[in-house]
């Protein structure tokens, strides 16, 4: 595995993800990454378990330059839990939640995804 792939792997108590903006028809690409520009900034996207315990995402860089109105389809995207977070992961409902101008979304993860993700963050 070349040093680029290897540096998306999560260390123990994080875990990596990408973000796909899917967009079906060629003509609505620019259109669809306009709406979406600084979704990779700030707390756009985040892990919730519980009562309000949040993991926020953090983007990798340079996958957008909004100064020059670009945005890529693709993100990856790391999650680093302290271990109240973890706790919580553990013990809690977990859901993905989305919350930006372009979209907003909240699903739980099954459990059969949360028990595996569990394994990925022991390392």
């Amino acid at each position: 595995m070349g040093p680029y792939y290897s540096a998306l792997l999560p260390e123990p108590g994080e875990l990596s993800a990408t973000l796909f903006i899917e967009i079906s028809e060629k003509d609505q690409i620019k259109p669809v990454l306009d709406r979406f520009m600084g979704i990779d900034t700030g707390r756009h996207v985040w892990l919730e378990m519980g009562r309000g315990v949040m993991v926020p995402g953090e983007f990798e860089a340079g996958h957008s330059d909004e100064e020059k109105g670009k945005l890529a389809a693709v993100h990856f995207v790391r999650f680093a839990f302290s271990p109240e977070a973890l706790g919580a992961f553990r013990a809690s409902d977990v859901h993905l939640v989305v919350d930006h101008p372009a979209a907003r979304a909240r699903a739980r993860l099954s459990d059969e995804t949360k028990a595996e993700l569990l394994t990925d963050l022991a390392g």
